[in-house]
């Protein structure tokens, strides 16, 4: 039976940019973006923070809308249209890839690459290959077109409580689902603590069944997977915005 709240949730979310039309926010992990019928009816979303926050616009007749999504266990930036009409215009960008995202993560081991583009295919695992993890994906010719761009930035040695690992600059060209994990997990570094494109499936099921156990810390490391959505770039009424976010502690403590 599943736990309520399998994962210790952290509903923190913090504002970096606001104007009349658009917010940006620090997303903390592990926090879903919205409500789906696999969580439980209490449990916090980012909509549900943002919402609160901006309950006044609502009540004038604005709207809230996420206009590119992180994974629940990514944190960093994510984009919020406050009206209708700056929706249309920000998921229009999106649509063309005018609105560009760097990521930082911490992977397992030292890639012997200064820069790297992963251009493999993506698919649903379940597709073609026997999985336990519907949400899966894996790189597969017949798949959707996907680009990520790397760049090491940092090589760390091991210790007697983390295992060799780097820090790699993440540029998704594309904007697929699970994009940045797959990809690092084919090039043979997956990122630090993930479950799903870590050691094997056996994490994700077991931290489902049971929680975050000594056991799965001692294969993981951290209880969430070490990639943060630092910078975010967007065009909104003729003008382009930067917006940045320092990494979160927890990585931060992985880089010392």
């Amino acid at each position: 039976m599943l736990r309520d709240f399998p994962i210790a949730v952290r509903p923190d979310f913090s504002v970096v940019y606001e104007d009349e039309d658009a917010l940006v926010v620090d997303k903390a992990a592990p926090l879903i973006m919205h409500p789906t019928g696999r969580i439980r009816r209490h449990e916090p979303t980012l909509l549900g923070g943002v919402s609160q926050l901006l309950a006044y616009e609502l009540a004038c007749g604005g709207c809230v809308s996420l206009i590119n999504r992180l994974d629940r266990e990514t944190s960093g930036l994510v984009l919020i249209a406050k009206n209708a009409a700056t929706a249309h215009e920000l998921g229009c960008a999106m649509q063309r890839r005018a609105i560009h995202k760097r990521y930082l993560a911490i992977v397992r081991g030292w890639p012997q690459w200064e820069t790297a583009c992963c251009a493999e295919p993506l698919a649903p695992m379940h597709t073609f290959a026997a999985t336990r993890i519907r949400v899966r994906q894996a790189c597969l010719p017949g798949g959707r077109p996907c680009r990520t761009s790397f760049r090491l930035l940092r090589r760390m040695t091991a210790s007697e409580k983390w295992p060799q690992r780097a820090l790699v600059e993440c540029l998704p060209i594309t904007g697929r689902m699970h994009q940045i994990r797959a990809h690092l997990s084919f090039l043979g570094f997956p990122i630090l603590g993930d479950k799903i494109y870590g050691p094997d499936e056996s994490c994700y099921l077991d931290f489902i069944r049971d929680g975050w156990t000594p056991q799965l810390a001692a294969r993981l490391i951290l209880p969430r997977h070490a990639l943060h959505a630092c910078d975010l770039e967007f065009p909104l009424r003729g003008h382009t915005t930067h917006v940045h976010a320092s990494l979160p502690e927890d990585m931060q403590l992985l880089l010392s």
